[in-house]
């Protein structure tokens, strides 16, 4: 009773593509492709800018002592 069978996923994805149609279905895939693609590339630019300011703070320390 709580499980369902592959025919009604077939149920479900013809009456979505009926509904919607296959083109609409083709660019909001094309969309959300493209959307995780830029989140994955943001955080990957986002840990290599932070690498590089650990970077430059290991080669740089700041001189704490006043003379």
């Amino acid at each position: 009773m709580g499980g369902f069978s592959i025919w009604h996923w077939v149920v479900v994805l013809v009456i979505v593509v009926l509904i919607f149609g296959t083109k609409k279905l083709r660019n909001m895939g094309k969309d959300l492709g493209g959307a995780v693609h830029d989140f994955k590339q943001g955080l990957n630019d986002g840990e290599s800018e932070s690498k590089a300011k650990k970077d430059d703070i290991i080669e740089h320390p700041k001189d704490d002592t006043k003379a």
